[in-house]
């Protein structure tokens, strides 16, 4: 199928293949990179199925079926394990394509897992910040700030908006706050060699797009 990978490519896509199934075990952690996922049901050494059920609660991006099963049963077990549609074989390129363009077009599914900006992977669930395999050291209060300016990167939050997300409305305090959160950000990120937080003056601050 190169010559399909070839011009999914051709429409501007990075595109990433693996020959030999059970490499993706052993890679699931890094499944946030992708934004979707084409997935054969007949694979050598595992099928689609038992690959997806392995995997589906570390993958957020939808995940497309290549089959040639069209039993009910089947489809209704791939749906059930968490897969977004099924592609029939024997397909033509100009299905897969639009399938394909169509998921990516209308997929705004929330990040639940972990998602990857500029180098740093954010594990959502647990709550820290990743750089190249070490976890960065955060308090709560900075780790909520660098999530929500991460996640709305090259968009502009002022202090009041930032403290808000951070401690509710309900919550009194000072929104001076921020900015002892951010200069400790800074300084953090500073001794990895980064500095991804940026201020706009009279306005905010933005994590740099």
């Amino acid at each position: 199928m190169n010559w399909e990978y070839a011009l999914f490519e051709r429409d501007g896509n990075v595109v990433d293949t693996v020959s030999d199934p059970l490499q993706l075990l052993d890679r699931k952690k890094d499944t946030d990179q992708y934004d979707l996922i084409l997935l054969d049901v007949m694979m050598p050494g595992i099928d689609g199925f038992t690959l997806l059920g392995m995997m589906r609660d570390e993958i957020d991006c939808p995940v497309l079926f290549l089959t040639a099963k069209t039993a009910e049963e089947d489809l209704m077990k791939g749906f059930g394990l968490g897969a977004d549609d099924y592609i029939r074989k024997p397909f033509g390129i100009g299905e897969l394509r639009a399938r394909v363009e169509a998921h990516l077009r209308r997929e705004k599914r929330e990040k639940k897992h972990a998602v990857t900006v500029g180098g740093l992977r954010f594990c959502l669930r647990e709550k820290w910040i990743e750089y190249e395999g070490d976890t960065v050291s955060l308090t709560s209060g900075e780790y909520e700030i660098c999530e929500y300016l991460a996640l709305h990167r090259g968009q502009v939050f002022s202090r009041e908006q930032i403290y808000e997300h951070v401690y509710g409305y309900d919550k009194e305090g000072d929104d001076s706050a921020v900015t002892e959160h951010v200069k400790n950000i800074r300084t953090k990120f500073r001794k990895l060699g980064l500095s991804p937080v940026e201020t706009v003056w009279g306005i905010g601050y933005r994590w740099k797009a």
